[in-house]
């Protein structure tokens, strides 16, 4: 797999947000930092830069690699389609030999 590049927009330090950063953190945990690179905009500091960038909506969770990128939009709860859309293999789903 080649490196993830990472964007997570949110909103503060509203509930919402924290509990995406949360869930974010806790999923890449399990990688190898060099991995992958993320990026926190907090939409409510670079309001231009996120409309520029065509976020309306936080928290939202953008791949921009590997290509094609893809978007997730919510608090990342939901760990297995979070690993799918990224493209991380699920650990707990791996057999172990």
């Amino acid at each position: 797999m080649s490196r993830l590049l990472l964007r997570l927009y949110v909103a503060g330090d509203g509930p919402n947000s924290v509990a995406a950063r949360t869930n974010l953190r806790r999923l890449l945990a399990q990688c190898e930092p060099s991995t992958y690179s993320l990026e926190i905009v907090d939409c409510l500091r670079e309001p231009i830069r996120t409309l520029q960038e065509g976020v309306l909506v936080t928290p939202t969770l953008v791949r921009l690699e590997p290509k094609p990128s893809r978007t997730i939009v919510g608090t990342l709860s939901d760990s297995t389609q979070v690993l799918e859309a990224l493209g991380i293999e699920d650990p707990a789903k791996v057999e172990r030999v």
